[in-house]
């Protein structure tokens, strides 16, 4: 397992759409288990592949209920919405307010490429919808709402 350098606002790439994983490799293994390691070293929920510099569909997220890891998550269906503080660690220092679906169900592959469905509500209907943006190249600045826009200052 390794820790990745995660991309900051201004990369290219964080706004380039993902590649679908077509065979699911070692590479691709060792890539979950290396977005894992550095989404848990930076303090984060959720890490998709693009901010690791790596243009494929792969995601990993961990509210606290455990690890999801996803191959080619698809959104399947919402309901509701809500609206709530936002960050990334594409973008640290930063939060928004963002509406987002209530509840989340998202179909995807896991690392045997057994189909698997994830539903959510809370942090991880947010967690869900924020790290399958990441694959189509959108940052939840492009959906916050006007002027909640807000910096924080690290205090350690």
């Amino acid at each position: 397992m390794a820790i990745r350098e995660i991309r900051l606002k201004g990369d290219e790439i964080l706004r380039k759409k993902c590649k679908e994983v077509k065979e699911i490799t070692p590479k691709i293994t060792t890539l979950l288990d290396d977005m894992a390691d550095t989404m848990y070293q930076a303090n984060g929920v959720g890490l998709a592949a693009p901010q690791v510099g790596i243009l494929k569909r792969v995601v990993v997220i961990d509210t606290g209920e455990g690890l999801i890891e996803m191959i080619n998550p698809v959104v399947v269906e919402t309901k509701g919405a809500v609206v709530g503080d936002e960050g990334c660690l594409s973008l640290p220092g930063k939060t928004a307010q963002v509406e987002r679906p209530e509840y989340v169900k998202v179909e995807a592959l896991d690392r045997n490429g057994e189909k698997i469905v994830v539903e959510g509500t809370e942090l991880l209907a947010v967690a869900l919808c924020h790290e399958t943006d990441h694959l189509d190249g959108i940052l939840y600045t492009d959906k916050a709402l006007p002027d909640t826009e807000t910096i924080w200052e690290d205090k350690e």
